[in-house]
């Protein structure tokens, strides 16, 4: 057995000396033997719960983690935090939830970690924001750890296609306009998702899965083979197994997540035509090191990065898809050979990203993922907006569009809720610029997803003929027109609160320009004439977070981050 030095990791505070009896003897009451006492203590952290789909294979995979720790000479220590799963909590109050659970996700992983004194971590996570604030937490502590998603949903089958839960989602706007019954609404419904794990599109989850991978935080080809697959489980204990060896070799997350491995994580968002959230959550996993990597920073990478992966909701293919046809790697392979990702970055299995994607050969007989000298096109499926109605920026996705310039009048709306009344009611005009605005982190508060107003738009079959723009959020599933993340939020006197009915919006994507057709004085008289508007969260959680949030554009985060630290919990 191999004998480990506690000197160093942070289990020595309970585990070793006369001091620590106390501790040692609440050990033994969970049956630990004095070998277990002994070895280094990893956690093993998931997000299981019966809230969603995405979590409940979690429980399992976490028995495997926690073998593979065994098997490297480690004691693990399972316990569990919370998700808000944004396809329930959609469209409705309960979405200022979601954003805010990233935060609580990460504080109360550190404070488990930190409360016990854990020398390891493996994280595993199934919803849009356990993904980013496993990972906030893994660099917060930056004791050795080791991510693992837990996998995508098997995609349903209606009328002879793949469904995935956007297809209900715009289910909904078709019925509403009558284009889709309520019999075969109710036969979709039924149909879409068909098993446990994350929604089968490049959407949130899939999208932060494919960032772990390529950020070096994950083992290569653990993120897409679907979460029902017992060889899921390989995965897990083969994670297990790696996070004792970073123990051993001390190699921690802020070895692996540099600048370089930000933007490797950058350039497979754009390559894929992946979520707009990664623009909140990319900032927000920089700012846990101490590295400004900023909204503006992301959309730098978006635009000089091919769209390459033909994958849902702008493109064809599903999660399970990818895996068939060897999974991230092959995407990995392909972005390196043609040097849009650094290879000499560092991963969680010793090696360089380079180094573990050697032996990797770009499959040709298929169309999921294309050779980067034969894109879908040249720009990234995610790219960056900047004008005098969002100075501090906004982010759109443009994988699936037909065109990349929009012009029309703005309709203004104050929540989301009245919006999608709106749309529902068909109370807009072909050509309008839809504004969904005080829906900011700060405003909102919580900076809402607007899933169930695009699907909606897009049930009607107005999807690309209306704009959509918001300082609130848009789910991965989203497709259209949809611009979000403005900045600054209405709620702190930006721009996007200063607009009235039937100003001029023209949105140039190809540009990257975002403009309300008024002059500086006009703004400035508005701005003058502007008052703050209240909400009614006045206590709780949702208070709290409104009280420390920072903008989108450095991530939503709420608090100094790695650059106010004056010391690092693996450190002490």
């Amino acid at each position: 057995m191999t004998r480990w030095d506690k000197s160093r990791l942070p289990s020595r505070h309970v585990s070793v000396g006369p001091k620590s009896a106390p501790h040692r003897a609440f050990y033994y009451a969970m049956g630990m033997s004095d070998a277990e006492v002994e070895q280094p203590f990893v956690g093993v952290a998931t997000t299981w719960n019966e809230a969603a789909p995405c979590n409940i294979t979690l429980m399992r995979q976490a028995q495997a983690a926690k073998k593979g720790v065994k098997a490297g000479g480690g004691t693990p220590r399972e316990f569990t935090t919370i998700t808000v799963t944004d396809g329930i909590a959609m469209g409705h109050a309960g979405m200022k939830s979601s954003l805010v659970s990233r935060e609580v996700i990460a504080d109360s992983v550190e404070l488990t970690m930190r409360g016990h004194c854990y020398d390891g971590l493996v994280g595993l996570a199934g919803c849009d924001k356990s993904l980013p604030g496993m990972m906030m937490a893994m660099v917060r502590l930056n004791v050795p750890s080791v991510f693992m998603y837990g996998g995508s949903i098997l995609p349903g089958r209606y009328r002879n296609r793949d469904v995935t839960i956007i297809d209900v989602f715009e289910g909904v706007g078709a019925n509403a306009s009558g284009t889709m019954s309520d019999d075969e609404l109710d036969v979709l419904e039924h149909a879409a998702c068909p098993s446990g794990g994350s929604c089968g599109g490049q959407f949130t989850a899939n999208t932060m899965a494919t960032v772990s991978e390529a950020i070096g935080l994950a083992l290569p080809n653990s993120a897409m083979t679907p979460a029902p697959f017992d060889s899921r489980d390989m995965f897990a204990e083969a994670s297990g197994q790696a996070v004792m060896r970073l123990i051993a070799d001390d190699i921690r997350p802020r070895d692996i997540v540099t600048r370089k491995a930000l933007e490797n994580a950058a350039v497979v968002v754009a390559a894929t035509g992946g979520s707009t959230n990664a623009g909140l959550h990319l900032p927000a996993i920089a700012h846990e090191v101490g590295i400004d990597f900023t909204l503006e920073d992301v959309c730098d990478v978006f635009r000089s990065t091919p769209y390459i992966a033909d994958l849902k909701p702008g493109g064809r293919y599903v999660a399970k898809d990818l895996y068939g046809i060897g999974g991230i790697p092959v995407l990995i392979r392909t972005l390196l050979d043609g040097g849009f990702l650094h290879g000499d970055t560092l991963t969680v299995t010793g090696k360089t990203l380079a180094e573990n994607h050697a032996d990797v050969v770009f499959p040709e007989d298929q169309d999921v993922v294309r050779p980067v000298n034969n894109p879908l096109s040249t720009t990234g499926g995610v790219v960056g907006l900047r004008g005098n109605l969002a100075p501090e920026g906004a982010i759109v996705k443009i994988a699936g569009l037909a065109r990349l310039q929009f012009r029309g009048p703005a309709r203004c709306f104050d929540t989301e809720e009245a919006c999608l009344d709106a749309v529902l009611a068909g109370a807009f005009d072909e050509g309008d610029v839809l504004i969904i605005r005080y829906e900011g982190p700060r405003g909102g508060p919580g900076m809402r997803e607007m899933l169930s107003t695009t699907s909606a738009l897009y049930g009607q079959g107005m999807g690309e003929k209306v704009a959509l723009i918001t300082d609130g959020r848009f789910s991965g599933a989203t497709r259209g027109f949809c611009i979000g993340h403005v900045g600054p939020e209405a709620g702190a006197g930006g721009p996007i609160g200063l607009v009235r009915d039937g100003d001029m919006i023209a949105i140039d994507a190809a540009a990257g320009t975002l403009d309300v057709e008024l002059d500086a004085a006009e703004l400035e008289a508005r701005r003058k004439a502007w008052k703050p508007r209240t909400t009614d969260y006045n206590s709780g959680v949702i208070w709290k977070y409104a009280q420390t949030v920072g903008p989108a554009r450095l991530g939503a985060v709420s608090h100094p981050g790695g650059g106010g630290e004056t010391h690092v919990f693996a450190d002490l």
